[in-house]
């Protein structure tokens, strides 16, 4: 069964950085779009960012442009979301996701991880 697993959330300060990383199980996602998107306490799920399966091409919401990052190893079916320049605004649980392909827009991701917290406190 194709499992998703995000980890390395956490508490960190305004200003501060944190790598997110997915780890993918029960089949590989080499072939998939990859993508990670987020969820503040009272707010719908937002895309964050997504890339293409073969890490060719990239896209970000504008809020986060500049400051995060996203990139993949295939060989060993993770990707992973560099946070710089943390503000208390990206505050949410950060959830990976897969598509079958990179230009199905948002429902197009079909596998979910759980989710992992990232805090920014001011």
């Amino acid at each position: 069964q194709a499992q998703l697993v995000e980890s390395g959330g956490g508490l960190v300060q305004a200003g501060g950085s944190l790598r997110l990383t997915c780890a993918a199980s029960g089949q590989t996602f080499s072939t998939y779009a990859r993508g990670w998107f987020r969820q503040a306490p009272g707010k719908e799920r937002e895309f964050v960012a997504a890339i293409s399966a073969s890490g060719g091409s990239t896209h970000y919401t504008d809020s986060v442009k500049g400051r995060f990052t996203i990139s993949r190893d295939n060989g060993k079916n993770t990707v992973y979301l560099q946070m710089n320049s943390l503000k208390p605004e990206d505050t949410a649980v950060y959830y990976c996701a897969a598509s079958a392909t990179f230009y199905g827009g948002n429902g197009a991701f079909v596998y979910w991880g759980q989710g992992t917290q990232v805090t920014v406190s001011s």
